[in-house]
């Protein structure tokens, strides 16, 4: 009689494709399959920390699979399929008391974090002895798994992005090794999540790359659904849209850029969200979900993207000015001009760090110098050695040199600068126009990486100089590197020739960037109202108006003898108060918006609500062809750009 075959199930084949698809995370795995030697484990207790779509669930289920091929029995539990009191935990458990040797999994633990003391003091100590338990949540463990013992059988793995080279091994597991793959590992970010949709998406339609990826709505979804969809439902827009459109949301932030609401409740629900992990004082975003909402918020509400990314402009720009230098990383963030990000963003923070010089860093930058660049080198290694402080290194997060820069101000160049074939000559044009501003020089910014540290320095290069807010940049250009004289006429910065340095056969082009006289962060915030559509602010005079004041003259925009009360009018009759209250408003109008459709309409919607009204705000929505709550939401926005802008513009001296 022939033997039978076990039989197979779904669950099976599910593990089996599982299994082939898996890649990466090999040092992760090894430390636990260390432990999962009972024997004589490193650790009884893992956890396994990081943000949404990073993974951990992965690995909880390949551990699972190592651990089942071993013997060792299995016992998984999802914290979403948990309340908070103990007993369905307890329950579950109980099961695998009889167990020899025992793998628990407790997976989406920040769902079942009100257990946690249940789980340490209660649950735990029953197991049996052979037990490893591991530990899957987006934030770090309570401090508790670290004293009164538990930290003899306590670690904590933390999950960062898939390095290349792990991510092309995962796309390549799911058979996509054409062309495409570099493009998407970029894309992706070393997000597992993200590298999975994508391959699926590229291998389904030939003609898929990254750059399309948020143009497609299906992949979209995907993302929004997997990550963060059920999530956001009793989350305000305006608040979601803050942490989507800046870099670090903090209170301060939302206290100032959303007036009327309530930044408190605003804060916890967003650091609440799986796809939010602390960043210094505030929270940032899961850059893939930010990528996926980002996206998706320009496809469905573009008048409040834009909106948003104007509000905290300003806030940041304002904070800046005041002194928080810091803020240009975040200004910097809010850019989208591909060009100018190439040379000025934070985009690489994920997996590159600005660091201090070490020892040994000098020999190792000579080695990766290319022949033809040794002079410039040379030149450049003093300030290694004599003025470290002028200094900077990008690492990996592995701490290799991946690129180096150093710049100085007037007030911290080095003296021997001035000697300098390169340095010396821009550091005495920059004192010729001192009376100007002060200026930034760039003497290097050196990327190995082929572009993926490039903008980390010009950023790092101004924060390091020693200028709060300067004038003028002096950067230097290799005409031969790819991008580098796009990013300078881009910005605007001028080819000064009689200042390159000539270094052997090499050049080194000097073009002088003017950032006007509110410094840098002006500039950059009138590059970003310019990428807006918006006219650029004028400089600030004395404030006139409030939201509230605002309110009410176009409450009364057809009640001259309301109108003549408010405390912008000017004149001595109730009609000439009234006409130059309806005068500044009117010029107002003209003024705050720009020139792009949603820009136009905004304007539209604020004409037919207040200064020419129909008969209701209904028919006013009708004949803008908007639903009842768009108009509503352009209005609200139209009213509040109005207020804003006439307190930065000022009350004209004589308005009659």
């Amino acid at each position: 009689m022939r033997d039978e075959l076990p039989r197979r199930t779904l669950a099976d084949r599910l593990e089996d494709r599982e299994r082939s698809r898996f890649a990466g995370r090999e040092d992760e795995v090894a430390f636990i399959e260390r432990c999962l030697d009972f024997d004589d484990p490193p650790a009884s207790v893992v956890h396994i920390c990081g943000p949404g779509g990073v993974g951990k669930s992965s690995l909880l289920r390949e551990v699972a699979r190592r651990a089942r091929d071993r013997g060792i029995r299995v016992a998984s539990i999802d914290g979403r399929e948990l309340g908070p009191a103990p007993g369905a935990l307890e329950a579950r458990l109980r099961k695998e008391e009889d167990a020899d040797q025992l793998l628990v999994l407790l997976d989406s633990y920040e769902r079942m974090a009100a257990l946690d003391s249940y789980i340490r003091h209660d649950a735990l100590p029953e197991l049996p002895h052979r037990t490893l338990v591991l530990i899957a949540g987006r934030g770090a463990p309570d401090p508790a798994w670290f004293t009164g013992g538990w930290e003899t059988v306590t670690a904590r793995i933390d999950l960062k992005a898939l390095p290349p080279h792990e991510a092309s091994h995962l796309l390549a597991k799911r058979g996509l090794t054409d062309g495409r793959v570099n493009a998407i590992v970029d894309w992706a970010d070393g997000s597992p999540l993200a590298l999975a949709l994508a391959a699926d998406a590229a291998i389904a339609d030939a003609d898929w790359n990254a750059a399309s990826a948020p143009d497609r709505p299906e992949i979209l979804r995907a993302l929004l659904h997997r990550l963060v969809e059920t999530e956001l439902h009793d989350i305000r827009p305006s608040a979601l849209g803050i942490a989507i459109v800046a870099r670090n949301v903090t209170l301060d932030l939302l206290r100032t850029v959303l007036p009327g609401e309530d930044p408190e409740l605003a804060y916890r629900q967003l650091s609440e969200l799986s796809i939010t992990e602390p960043l210094g004082t505030g929270l940032t975003m899961h850059e893939l979900a930010r990528k996926a909402l980002l996206a998706d918020l320009r496809l469905r509400n573009p008048v409040l993207e834009h909106d948003l990314r104007r509000r905290v402009t300003d806030y940041l720009c304002s904070r800046g000015i005041a002194g928080d230098q810091v803020l240009l990383i975040e200004m910097a963030h809010l850019v989208e001009n591909p060009l100018l990000r190439w040379g000025f963003s934070w985009d690489g923070y994920v997996s590159f760090r600005i660091d201090s010089v070490r020892p040994g860093d000098a020999d190792r930058i000579e080695e990766l110098t290319a022949e033809g660049e040794r002079l410039w080198w040379q030149l450049t290694r003093r300030y290694f050695d004599e003025a470290p402080d002028r200094v900077a290194i990008a690492r990996d997060l592995s701490g290799r040199i991946c690129g180096f820069l150093v710049s100085m101000s007037l007030a911290t160049a080095p003296a021997f600068a001035d000697d300098d074939p390169l340095a010396g000559p821009w550091l005495a044009d920059a004192r010729r126009n001192a009376a100007l501003g002060d200026s930034v020089m760039w003497h290097a910014a050196v990327d190995f990486t082929r572009g993926k540290v490039q903008a980390m320095l010009g950023i790092a290069g101004v924060l390091r100089c020693g200028s709060l807010s300067p004038r003028f940049a002096y950067l230097p250009i290799d005409a031969k590197l790819p991008g580098a004289v796009e990013f300078a006429q881009a910005l605007g910065a001028a080819h000064l020739a009689d200042l390159d340095a000539r270094l052997a056969d090499d050049v080194v082009q000097c073009y002088r960037l003017d950032y006007g006289p509110g410094g840098i962060f002006t500039f950059m915030r009138d590059q970003i109202y310019s990428e807006l559509g918006l006219p650029a602010p004028a400089p600030a005079s004395l404030p006139v108006a409030d939201l509230e004041t605002v309110r009410d003259i176009l409450k009364n925009f057809r009640v001259p003898r309301e109108l003549a009360r408010s405390p912008l009018a000017r004149g001595s009759s109730i009609q000439e108060r009234a006409e130059s209250v309806q005068q500044l408003v009117w010029q107002a109008a003209d003024e705050a918006f720009g020139d792009s459709e949603s820009e136009r309409l905004l304007r539209d919607v604020l004409v037919a609500g207040y200064l020419q009204p129909l008969r209701s705000h209904e028919a006013a929505a009708s004949k803008l062809l908007l639903s009842r709550a768009a108009y509503f939401r352009r209005l609200r926005t139209a009213v509040e750009r109005l207020a804003e802008h006439m307190a930065d513009a000022g009350a004209p001296a004589d308005v009659a």
